[in-house]
């Protein structure tokens, strides 16, 4: 018998939502070929990785469906100067 490769496992999970008033879809996945093998991307761009699946999915979440806070955060963030930007 021949030696098998590792086996890769591989699987997405798919949220479809809004943030900043736009449409959103995040695609959560995990791949064991990656340094931190869980991972979510968004259509918008932001992107997160984690080397455990802790706190994958509800990242994801929360990123297409903010809470109250968290749209205040993201307000806060785009309205109030930082001290980096002075």
């Amino acid at each position: 018998m021949k030696p098998q490769p590792p086996k890769t496992e591989f699987w997405a999970g798919t949220f479809h939502g809004s943030h900043d008033g736009l449409p959103a879809k995040v695609t959560a996945t995990h791949d064991d070929t990656r340094p931190e093998p869980y991972a979510w991307t968004c259509s918008c761009g932001e992107s997160r990785s984690f080397p455990t699946n802790d706190d994958v999915f509800d990242t994801a979440w929360r990123h297409t469906h903010p809470t109250r806070l968290d749209r205040l955060r993201a307000w806060a963030a785009r309205v109030i100067p930082t001290r980096a930007a002075r």
